[in-house]
């Protein structure tokens, strides 16, 4: 199989734990997520408060062998496991799991939806996955069916003893406990020979985009689930009220490939909006060198602080303002523009004299 995990060039974040088949890790302390489930329960999933079984560690540090709780709760082992709402509600309750609002917790069980989400995905087995959120493993499934290898991140403790039961004699999988935010902010992972596919939490779907768009070693491609405002701003166009900050940062590195609507009763809890799944394709030619890349994420926040203002304006904060005049006349806009009128490929333009100018100073 492939690597278990893309190269590491520095120390993970020091609260990542990986789970390894085989392995479990259960603690009956109340951890940062479920102390947070006191406060944000899903009212879909309110129920009886109550902790689930634990196995212990041994004295030396090793790990016992995992225990299946409820193992009829379960689909059945090996071949297809396709999970059900009536299967996820059961798992919930047998283990007294509330989800929470904080980590954005709904679980996508229509499995139409989950064949199209795969099906956008162009999967083969040399392909390896991000999956962030896995919940319950509704999508990791047809995923390691799919591709060659998984590494899912999951932030819930509970879950994660859950995931790691449920895929224990998968050889293609690999699970780490932990925030995802962190794992791609704190460490330097090399994603550039992975694909995200995942239902992401919506807690975190725009910044975790964002930073894996901005890496240096982003994804090859982005097939995620949204709520269906931000898929509207990923394929936004200027002009329109859902163009901005989200689609030019994104759109730099990526371009839109297909999308659909994913209808609210196809998850549980059962959210209050519309979703949707959209790819997102990793550029073959970069719009801009690395070194410029600053520079236009500096001019898009600029241009965009202040939506109502006028774009000039708001750049002469930044750049003297002859410079900016220059700029503007040689792309030909008006001094009255607003950034919301100004297309992806003016505002790269925008970037390379800019920064041409502050290079011959």
């Amino acid at each position: 199989w492939p690597s278990a995990m893309p190269s590491t060039r520095s120390r993970p974040h020091a609260h990542a734990r990986v789970v390894r088949r085989g392995q479990t890790g259960r603690s009956n302390r109340l951890d940062g997520d479920q102390a947070a489930a006191c406060g944000g329960l899903h009212p879909a999933a309110r129920g009886r408060a109550g902790k689930h079984p634990v196995d212990h560690s041994t004295a030396d540090g090793r790990q016992n062998a995992h225990r299946p709780l409820y193992p009829c709760a379960w689909p059945s082992a090996g071949g297809r496991l396709r999970m059900k709402l009536s299967e996820i509600r059961n798992i919930l309750r047998e283990e007294d799991i509330q989800l929470t609002r904080s980590l954005g917790q709904n679980f996508l069980h229509d499995q139409h939806q989950l064949r199209k989400i795969v099906a956008l995905a162009r999967l083969d087995p040399a392909d390896k996955i991000l999956e962030v959120g896995p919940g319950l493993g509704p999508l990791t499934d047809p995923l390691l069916q799919a591709a060659g290898h998984v590494t899912a991140i999951e932030k819930d403790r509970r879950l994660v003893e859950l995931l790691e039961q449920r895929f224990a004699n998968r050889e293609n999988f690999i699970l780490k406990h932990a925030d995802a935010l962190r794992v791609v902010r704190k460490t330097e992972h090399d994603w550039s020979q992975h694909k995200l596919v995942a239902n992401l939490p919506y807690s975190i779907a725009s910044p975790l985009i964002i930073d894996l768009a901005w890496g240096d070693d982003r994804p090859q491609a982005m097939v995620v689930t949204l709520q269906l405002e931000v898929v509207r701003r990923l394929m936004a166009g200027p002009g329109s009220k859902d163009y901005g900050v989200l689609t030019l940062l994104t759109g730099l590195h990526y371009r839109v490939g297909e999308w659909f609507e994913i209808p609210r009763g196809s998850f549980f809890p059962e959210p209050n909006v519309d979703s949707g799944c959209i790819e997102l394709l990793r550029r073959d030619e970069p719009l801009l060198p690395p070194a410029q890349c600053g520079a236009f994420k500096r001019i898009i926040k600029r241009g965009f602080s202040e939506r109502r203002k006028k774009l000039m304006k708001l750049l002469k904060h930044d750049w003297p303002k002859d410079e900016v005049a220059a700029a503007f006349e040689s792309l030909g806009l008006d001094e009255q523009i607003r950034g919301e009128k100004v297309s992806l490929d003016q505002f790269a333009e925008m970037t390379r004299l800019l920064t041409q100018t502050e290079s011959h100073d």
